[in-house]
């Protein structure tokens, strides 16, 4: 395929997603200077579940569009790197380190266990490497800021991977807001449940897998665990680690991530919360499936958070892993309520947002501009994901900021750590945004 009819097609698919791109430019690649035709230079670290996904939807990208190629995976077991290096054709390692220490990759996929994500992103970034580090940003509010302030220093671009801040009806709500549809901000309020037979991230466990396997079975648990605490190996911990504080911060880290990034694409400007309290409990995932004597969690099957912003508004969540009923995902203003997700879904399509004047308190000028019935703004339909990782890769080539930057994606990440050390330790937290701490009282002022 020749160079213009890659651009060609590049354009097309880009217009099927119905986001912007740059193209012509001359940026810095590392130390030299590269033309927008050429290929960026893609590592995955991590090709589980996730990761695979992601190593696949890039390849798919650059085919299509020439934007870029994947040249490299990593992960600790074998036989992932086995199989990703066989369908994608490309090199594969056991040790990360071998993807970030290279030259010629430009940019890292980093799909990990959360306990690896700000470490992993640290060294990419030290090495001149772009970033695309899935959701959670990070497992501690000490990484997110490291993460942020190392994206600031070093000129680097950092995507954090929660695609769905790429729809379109975040946007669509936060003109809403602008525009004064709304009024003054009240309360927004989100959910994430989902309901299993087997429990959720009870995924299924290879029992020839492990550090004594052979060959493809071989996994390095010592690289794995990083800089979790030493323990023996245990494959539930390895293939189902989102149910331990080790590794993850369960239903907080793993799903209300989704919900809170697009709250903050919805508001006037990203925000840290200002006073946190979370609850919650193991209300039904109790006993490990396939052994009942022994407990299937650390982490709570239901769970909830308030959170209250300097701004005068607040955040309400909640979710469990027992029950599927979702609640409607909303921003409440003093003169009108903007609903983003009837269906309470963050992650799956809405044909349009409603906005719902409070018709009993609405001012004469209120009806004059918006009318008094709800109204409904159509939502443009396009594949988020691929929305994501093009935006990704455009801000690699214009150095732009993408929709979820380190400084945009650190925001939600306070929020929901705190709601886990809430959780975990039974009160109610401040932050400190000025010195990024977590303290028991309010800050000074």
């Amino acid at each position: 395929m020749s160079e213009q009819s890659k651009e060609v097609n590049r354009r097309a698919f880009i217009a099927r997603l119905g986001v912007a791109s740059a193209s012509g430019l001359v940026i810095l690649r590392g130390h030299q200077a590269y033309a927008a035709n050429d290929r960026i230079q893609v590592g995955i670290i991590g090709v589980g579940l996730r990761g695979r996904e992601l190593a696949q939807r890039f390849a798919q990208i650059g085919d299509a569009t020439g934007a870029c190629r994947v040249v490299a995976v990593a992960d600790v077991w074998q036989r992932r790197v086995s199989e990703m290096k066989e369908k994608l054709q490309c090199d594969g390692y056991l040790d990360y380190r071998e993807i970030i220490q290279r030259k010629d990759i430009d940019a890292v996929v980093v799909a990990t266990p959360d306990h690896w994500h700000g470490r992993m992103a640290l060294e990419a970034m030290a090495q001149a490497k772009d970033v695309y580090l899935e959701k959670p940003m990070c497992h501690t509010i000490e990484e997110a800021r490291r993460v942020a302030d190392a994206a600031r220093s070093m000129g680097r671009i950092v995507q954090v991977g929660s695609q769905t801040t790429s729809a379109d009806q975040w946007r669509k709500a936060k003109k809403v807001i602008a525009d004064g549809m709304i009024g003054q901000m009240i309360m927004s309020q989100g959910s994430y449940h989902r309901n299993s037979v087997d429990g959720e991230w009870n995924w299924k466990i290879d029992p020839a897998a492990g550090p004594t396997g052979k060959g493809d079975d071989y996994i390095d648990w010592k690289m794995w665990l990083g800089p979790a605490p030493e323990r023996p190996w245990d494959p539930d911990r390895y293939f189902r680690f989102r149910k331990y504080w080790d590794y993850s911060g369960g239903i907080a880290t793993d799903l209300f991530y989704h919900v809170a990034a697009p709250l903050n694409i919805c508001w006037d400007e990203p925000q840290f919360p200002y006073k946190v309290m979370a609850g919650g409990n193991i209300a039904i995932f109790r006993k490990r499936p396939e052994d009942p004597s022994l407990p299937d969690r650390e982490v709570p099957d239901t769970f909830h958070l308030i959170a209250e912003y300097s701004k005068g508004h607040t955040v309400v969540l909640s979710s469990s892993m027992a029950n599927s009923q979702h609640i409607p995902g909303l921003i409440r203003g003093h003169e009108g309520t903007v609903i983003m997700v009837e269906h309470g879904m963050f992650e799956s399509y809405t044909p349009y947002i409603t906005v719902k004047p409070e018709t009993r308190v609405i001012s004469e000028e209120y009806k004059a501009k918006f009318g008094v019935e709800p109204i409904q703004i159509p939502v443009e339909k396009y594949d988020m994901l691929a929305a994501h990782i093009t935006n990704f890769l455009d801000c690699v080539r214009t150095r732009q900021q993408p929709v979820l930057n380190a400084d945009v994606g650190a925001r939600p990440q306070v929020l929901i750590s705190m709601a886990v050390q809430s959780y975990r330790e039974g009160r109610i937290l401040y932050f400190d945004p000025r010195n990024w701490q977590v303290l028991d009282r309010p800050p000074a002022a």
